[in-house]
């Protein structure tokens, strides 16, 4: 029995995974859980899996869920520091890493310096501090598993293959939901259109990043790390249907897909259980029902965030912590209704371009250039420029 840490277990990709551990009990225990302000659901969560030890943002929170769990609660750890001791958890044989945003990279580098196997739900971690995470992970002799359905793809197309016979990875996006929009009517699009995803169920701010395609730029950055290739190897195509996940091109021109029904409990499921498959409780992949699949490049003028992803990965160091800093500054305006869609990808490029960048050496430098580019973010929203 594989033995779990899981960050982030009330957000949508860890409700998933609880979904497929309560799928195969005899499989994975639950031994540490952390959330955000979710608690009701945390309580839920708690009351069906008992876990040994719970992180929550605050201790006003730990009070409430102390008082809530009456008899026999789990330990309570709070902040920052609770969520290293969850993530480094001495009984747990995998961490799950789950959190939103560039909030997961301290404990996700808590966990793999702990020798915890990461299944890695949070792109941020790589995207703000790739070099440092995959260097700390080979010093500790841990491995990173992929749980994206984009990075899973990848990985599951090069298994058994040489990298040195790779030309390109191949992400697929579906466009999200403004991909047939007419452009002038993108700068007058709602947050609850920007939410609505055609194929996907995700958390509001990846629903965001979906639709303006931050959340593929952040996968190439991603990517990169993950699977040791620059950025000139990485391509995007625009795939509305999400049924190939992703595509590995090889130097003699073959190219390998993975597909599959658009569930994300297919790639947290091989995530947990790699090199098993386990038998999920899902629908069959329907070719004959589907009928066409279709791919188009993305249109540069529409997802101006792809190239904004680009440009911070040839500039390396601190930008890519920069790009992500101030892509959730600006989501978290839009959804707030101070900003527009269209300032999301402007205030990015305009936090960029004020940017002095440096080498990253140790995690401070990461969290100094986040810090500074959240401040910056923050100015250009409030001065509406």
């Amino acid at each position: 029995m594989k033995k779990l840490a899981i960050l982030g277990s009330t957000g949508s990709i860890g409700v998933s995974v609880l979904e497929v551990v309560a799928e195969f009990p005899e499989r994975f225990a639950v031994v540490a859980l952390t959330a955000g302000s979710n608690l009701t659901r945390l309580v839920e969560q708690i009351r069906h899996f008992r876990p040994a030890m719970v992180a929550v943002r605050t201790a006003e929170d730990a009070l409430k869920l102390k008082t809530v769990l009456a008899v026999a609660p789990p330990e309570i750890v709070v902040g920052v520091e609770g969520l290293m001791a969850c993530a480094a958890h001495p009984e747990a044989q995998m961490t799950v890493s789950a959190i939103v945003g560039a909030a997961g990279l301290v404990p996700t580098l808590a966990a793999i310096e702990a020798g915890k196997d990461i299944a890695l739900a949070n792109k941020e971690t790589l995207v703000t501090a790739g070099g440092l995470v995959m260097a700390t992970a080979a010093r500790k002799g841990v491995r990173l598993f992929p749980v994206d359905s984009e990075h899973s793809a990848i990985f599951q197309a090069l298994e058994g293959h040489r990298k040195s016979d790779v030309r390109r990875l191949i992400l697929t996006a579906s466009g999200g939901p403004f991909r047939t929009t007419a452009l002038a009517d993108l700068q007058r699009v709602t947050p609850e259109q920007a939410l609505a995803h055609p194929n996907w169920s995700m958390g509001r701010k990846i629903s965001i990043d979906s639709a303006t395609m931050m959340n593929k730029g952040l996968e190439v950055i991603e990517a990169r790390w993950l699977f040791d290739l620059p950025g000139e190897s990485i391509d995007v195509h625009i795939h509305p249907q999400s049924i190939v996940h992703s595509m590995v091109e090889y130097q003699d021109g073959s190219v390998l897909a993975q597909l599959g029904i658009p569930d994300m409990k297919t790639p947290i499921a091989y995530a947990l259980s790699y090199p098993e498959r386990v038998p999920l409780k899902l629908p069959p992949l329907d070719l004959c029902a589907i009928g066409t699949l279709t791919f188009a490049p993305p249109d540069a003028a529409r997802f101006p965030c792809l190239a904004l992803a680009y440009h911070a990965l040839r500039a390396g160091g601190t930008a890519p912590a920069v790009l992500n800093a101030a892509n959730e500054e600006a989501v978290d305006a839009f959804l707030g209704g101070r900003i527009a869609f269209l300032d999301i990808p402007a205030i990015i490029h305009a936090t960029l371009d004020r940017h002095r960048g440096s080498e990253v050496t140790h995690i401070d430098e990461v969290l100094r250039a986040d810090l500074w580019a959240r401040g910056e973010a923050r100015r250009t929203i409030s001065s509406g420029a």
